[in-house]
């Protein structure tokens, strides 16, 4: 393993391993626009330039190699001078926007300024002003902040494959732009607003909505289908924000669809429920949560008691956390031990949208059909409860079926006409109103996955956590909650203490590294 010496500090590599990602990789960060370790290299900033002894002339150390014994200066005489120039020629037309830009507080332009640029401007002339675009659905392009790093360019060539963006014109005038008659309305679109290191690509929900260094950050996973995404849930006074994308190698590298990027705006749905309900002579009554849950034991236990073994079923729903699941699959089977465990709905576009990169063709990500993130582990969880189970037709057509839980919280209508359920007693536990939520014999509003913990298995069989962001809503209760209570179990439901109970795979499930190192990019000459 390669061991180079910058400023002074050694530091381990990886083999062929660029000078600019060895440091990054050793918390000892080199300034860098252009640069970033999911897209090509075209050193075209300039201000990672730094001096190596015995190479005559100062080298980009985002795209030169790192060899054993190699001697780095980032801060001598030659390397500083080089960084105040491109910060200075960076500057010449750059508006003083930094009070109103949504970048602000998370920009490297902003940052580098203070670190590398000089306290007062020597441009006397007029600034060369560009246009304000709107160059898609979810995308803002402020022209005149662009300090043409063309990673969006090359994102939307190297990663969506779809190449809606290109650079126009040279010089001052040079600027980002799209083809006419073409958008920038692919499902990643996002990414580009992820990417851009100052505020010219800005996300249109986002806008003026909130101070970043207001913001608190949560890990989290995607509820749009079952890939598994990891994501940061940005949030503030209970509020979420923003979603941005969280790194993980095997799972969705940097980047995340649009789908999940905008998933939170179900959490703050207008529709949602918030207050719990009883069915009294043939119609809805309000009432409190606890008489609800109540109400639902006991007519429960009345109806297995009447009717025996097997008269009892559950409706798992794909957006419940695994843990979730088993507690309610104890709960119904401590009345029942011979109830039904049924995987509820499992909505489905038919195939998976792939996008590859525009030359080689290799796919870069993949937006999976499946439209529910627990399938998987919903089906994991029923086998280690065991019993009977069957599926959604089979269980429509069961005469023996006379009361259920049917749990919900899906981001949208779920029920179907396809969709059967047996007659009888039915206790519905959702977020947003139903056809069949309208119809409960007793109704109790549910959290959304980002005001819970818990964990999802994706359709590659990968377990992951996610944690709480926000608190539920007034009126609402985490179904865990519930079934502590149900089960006669003291406090309030925690994730890791029933993945202990449930045993492996789940015992082991813990969150990763969020600071993990990410791995060096493809060297790509251009």
């Amino acid at each position: 393993m390669p061991t180079i010496t910058v400023d002074g500090k050694r530091i381990e590599c990886k083999d062929r391993q660029m000078i600019l990602q060895a440091c990054l990789d050793a918390a000892s960060p080199l300034p860098h626009y252009c640069y970033h370790p999911g897209l090509s290299i075209p050193a075209s900033c300039r201000i990672c330039l730094v001096e190596v002894e015995g190479l005559p002339k100062l080298v980009p150390s985002c795209q030169t190699p790192v060899r054993d014994g190699m001697i780095v200066h980032s801060t001598s005489p030659k390397a500083i001078a080089n960084q105040k120039q491109v910060m200075e020629y960076l500057l010449v037309n750059h508006p003083l926007d930094c009070p109103v830009c949504d970048q602000a507080g998370e920009c490297l332009l902003q940052d580098y300024s203070y670190q590398y640029g000089r306290s007062q401007s020597r441009f006397e002339e007029d600034k060369h002003k560009k246009p304000k675009k709107d160059v898609g659905l979810n995308v803002l392009l402020y022209n005149d902040r662009c300090i043409m790093c063309t990673r969006c360019v090359r994102f939307t060539r190297e990663v969506s494959g779809t190449s809606e963006l290109y650079v126009d014109g040279r010089g001052s005038k040079e600027e980002i732009d799209i083809f006419p008659g073409k958008p920038l309305d692919n499902k990643l679109s996002g990414n580009v607003v992820d990417l851009c290191p100052v505020g010219a690509l800005l996300d249109k929900d986002f806008l003026f909505k909130q101070r970043v260094w207001l913001l608190k950050e949560a890990p989290s996973i995607s509820p749009v289908d079952s890939g598994g995404e990891n994501i940061w849930l940005h949030y503030n006074e209970g509020v979420i924000y923003r979603i941005k994308p969280r790194y993980n190698a095997q799972v969705n590298t940097w980047w995340i669809s649009d789908d999940t990027r905008y998933s939170y705006k179900a959490v703050h749905d207008e529709k949602r429920l918030r207050g719990a309900r009883r069915m009294q002579y043939g119609s809805q009554i309000d009432t409190s949560y606890s008489k609800a849950i109540e109400e639902a034991d006991a007519g429960l236990r009345a109806i297995a008691k009447q009717n025996g073994e097997g008269s009892l079923y559950a409706m798992l729903s794909p957006m419940m956390a695994c843990e979730e699941a088993y507690l309610l699959g104890k709960y119904i089977r401590s009345i029942d031990p011979q109830a039904v465990l049924v995987l509820g709905p499992v909505p489905s576009t038919g195939q998976n949208e792939t996008f590859k990169h525009y030359i080689s063709g290799k796919t870069t990500f993949t937006i999976q059909a499946e439209k529910v993130p627990n399938a998987a582990g919903i089906r994991r969880v029923i086998a280690l409860l065991g019993g009977p189970t069957a599926d959604l037709a089979g269980l429509a057509d069961s005469a023996n079926s006379k009361a259920g839980w049917i749990v919900g919280g899906y981001l949208s209508n779920w029920v179907t006409d396809q969709l059967k359920l047996p007659k009888g007693f039915k206790i519905i536990q959702d977020i947003l109103p139903t056809t069949i939520s309208d119809r409960a014999d007793v109704l109790l509003p549910a959290a959304a996955w980002a005001e819970k913990d818990g964990c999802w298995e994706n359709f590659a069989g990968k377990i992951q956590p996610f944690v709480a962001a926000i608190a539920p809503p007034e009126g609402t209760r985490r179904e865990g909650d519930v079934y502590y209570q149900l089960l006669g179990r003291g406090g309030f439901y925690i994730a890791d203490e029933v993945r202990a109970e449930m045993g492996e795979p789940f015992a082991t499930v813990k969150l990763p590294d969020i600071h993990a190192q990410a791995p060096e990019p493809e060297f790509i000459e251009l």
